[in-house]
């Protein structure tokens, strides 16, 4: 399994905005690939920003590459109507192989 995560910032004003415009960009396009195993994302307020981290499941590198478009998924999937939320985008994204993902319930 492959987790894909990303991270970008927008100014506070944004954020709600941002946070709708990322369903339908980063999560509903990559949950439509197939292979896309999850997405998760998280967002957090830090002064005047907002900080939002994208964190994609994945079972193979070809559904990456097809998600991320081919042969740089190393690189942020980035859209024109990013600069309309002010979007500082991470320029580079992480990838890490992993063999499974356990479930956490809290302190051991």
């Amino acid at each position: 399994m492959i987790l894909r995560s990303w991270h970008g910032i927008v100014p506070v004003q944004s954020g709600d905005a941002f946070e709708q415009y990322l369903q339908v960009t980063g999560v509903d396009e990559a949950k439509a690939v197939h292979g896309n195993l999850g997405v998760f994302h998280r967002r957090i307020r830090q002064g005047d920003f907002e900080h939002f981290f994208l964190l994609t499941y994945w079972d193979r590198w070809e559904s990456v590459q097809e998600f991320a478009g081919g042969d740089t998924p190393s690189l942020a999937v980035t859209y024109p109507e990013d600069s309309d939320y002010g979007l500082i985008s991470d320029p580079i994204v992480l990838h890490q192989e992993v063999s499974a993902i356990l479930p956490w319930y809290g302190e051991s």
